[in-house]
């Protein structure tokens, strides 16, 4: 049985990763320090003997006793309104978290995946954004905290598979959305879903014209899932191409939940990106892969989960 550390295992995007490495057939090992995270994602997991969870902080020293053939590095905060809140926990994280990890890659010979975003990006000059582009950053506005930590994560990782011959993948992820998302999560759409169901106006930033291109969780997964196992070590974009703006989104999730709110504006946040939209060229040549799951669909399965939390 193959052995993989997830770190940010308790978060939105890491329990869903513990539960399909769990479904492949590996022993997993859970780690988060649950500053962002929650055991309630994992804990249906705990019952299981090919779980453990180790509750640390991935910015100390990390241990892990025996072999170990994966690493996926998840821990971080992933949403501006934790990142502006911990800007030194985000910073620290995604440099001494990430360096950490790297130095148990190699000790344990394994092979390990980093879980980059689409903010290293920044606010783009380029549309849609190819691998190749080096993006637009502002690394001393309030996101820069973040944006920042990534390229960082990015380069180090790659000094590390150059220097050190260390196994290595990244993945630039995009938008996501699904079940397990916080309900004060601060993005877009768990906002939208749960003013929504309280009956409460919907907040846009701006004027509501910026784009992003949401993808599902499970089409994520499959997607990490698939670039982990592969060959290809230089970043990979995951997402979904299907771009909408905010205010398109805000009106899709009024029709379906089905209420009168009203959508209401609010100053657009400093440095907030104008578009996002991933080509997944790269993503479609070397991996195979591309999202299935609608948005109609997946907004249904979010909506489900959300009126289960917020009852």
């Amino acid at each position: 049985m193959k052995k993989v550390l997830i770190t940010g295992a308790a978060g939105f995007l890491g329990s869903h990763l513990c539960d399909r490495f769990i479904r492949e057939g590996y022993s997993v090992i859970g780690m988060d320090n649950l500053v962002t995270g929650s055991l309630g994602n994992i804990e249906h997991l705990f019952k299981l003997k090919e779980f453990e969870f180790y509750h640390h902080d991935v910015s100390k020293f990390v241990y892990v006793p025996g072999p170990l053939d994966y690493i996926l590095h998840f821990a971080s905060p992933a949403s501006p309104i934790d990142y502006l809140r911990m800007p030194i926990q985000t910073l620290k994280v995604g440099s001494l978290g990430t360096h950490n990890l790297l130095g148990l890659a190699r000790q344990k010979k394994s092979r390990i995946l980093i879980a980059s975003t689409s903010e290293v990006y920044g606010d783009p000059l380029e549309h849609p954004q190819r691998e190749e582009y080096w993006g637009n950053v502002n690394p001393i506005g309030p996101r820069g905290v973040y944006d920042e930590a990534k390229r960082f994560q990015e380069a180090i990782t790659m000094a590390y598979h150059h220097y050190h011959g260390l196994e290595t993948r990244i993945a630039r992820i995009f938008n996501i959305y699904g079940p397990r998302m916080r309900v004060e999560d601060g993005r877009a759409l768990p906002a939208f879903f749960s003013q929504a169901i309280r009956g409460e106006d919907l907040t846009v930033f701006g004027d509501g014209s910026q784009t992003r291109s949401f993808c599902y969780v499970d089409d994520l997964v499959e997607g990490i899932y698939h670039l982990l196992l592969s060959d290809y070590h230089l970043p990979v974009n995951l997402g979904n191409p299907d771009e909408i703006t905010l205010m398109e989104a805000a009106t899709e999730v009024l029709q379906l939940v089905g209420n009168s709110s009203q959508i209401v504006f609010k100053p657009l946040p400093v440095d907030d990106p104008k578009t996002r939209q991933p080509d997944i060229s790269r993503a479609r040549s070397i991996l195979g892969w591309e999202p299935k799951i609608g948005r109609r669909e997946g907004f249904k399965h979010t909506l489900e989960y959300f009126k289960k939390v917020l009852k």
